[in-house]
């Protein structure tokens, strides 16, 4: 059962509260939702292993990554060249390239940066993910999770429309073991 606490002093989601969005690979609870918050929308997300979000670009939305638990493979700047292959391979003007992500590790992704994570190991990571303005990722995680969950295989081209609906420029491909 989710519980929130809502008073004029705040808002508290105690530790395994919220709602989640659960498929049998994937699972993201909601902390804060724009119904609580005009800021951000605040997320705990499973990444499970095999999953890479794909190098994208956001032209409005502010987000900050908290690595929580496992490793993730992670990217948050403009490279040289965009190309459209696998952005492990990217690097910056400035020499920087992506960087493996542990516990305690924050990546905060202005307007316009272009950002990825990737879970390259055999293990599920855990992090914290808040964006703003709400409530687009909000929206864009239900319809995701619907199109995650029906029967027979994910259908790409309906990830695909729904990245675009949500103000999300994909520069290389999203992959995800099945």
């Amino acid at each position: 059962m989710t519980v929130f606490a809502h008073s004029p002093d705040g808002l508290l989601v105690p530790a395994g509260h919220g709602r989640q969005l659960v498929t049998p690979a994937h699972e993201i609870t909601f902390k804060v939702t724009g119904e609580h918050s005009r800021v951000a929308s605040s997320f705990e997300v499973v990444v499970p292993p095999g999953f890479d979000v794909g190098a994208h670009v956001h032209a409005h939305s502010e987000e900050l990554f908290y690595v929580l638990e496992g490793e993730l493979e992670v990217l948050a700047f403009e490279p040289r060249i965009r190309t459209s292959d696998d952005w492990k391979n990217w690097r910056s003007v400035t020499g920087r390239r992506p960087v493996h992500a542990g516990p305690g590790t924050v990546i905060v992704v202005p307007p316009g940066c272009p950002h990825a994570f990737a879970n390259r190991s055999g293990e599920p990571a855990r992090m914290f993910f808040q964006s703003s303005p709400p409530p687009d990722h909000e929206r864009y995680f239900e319809e995701l999770f619907a199109i995650l969950s029906a029967p027979g295989p994910v259908d790409e081209s309906a990830i695909a429309g729904l990245r675009t609906r949500y103000d999300i420029e994909q520069l290389t491909p999203l992959r995800h073991r099945h």
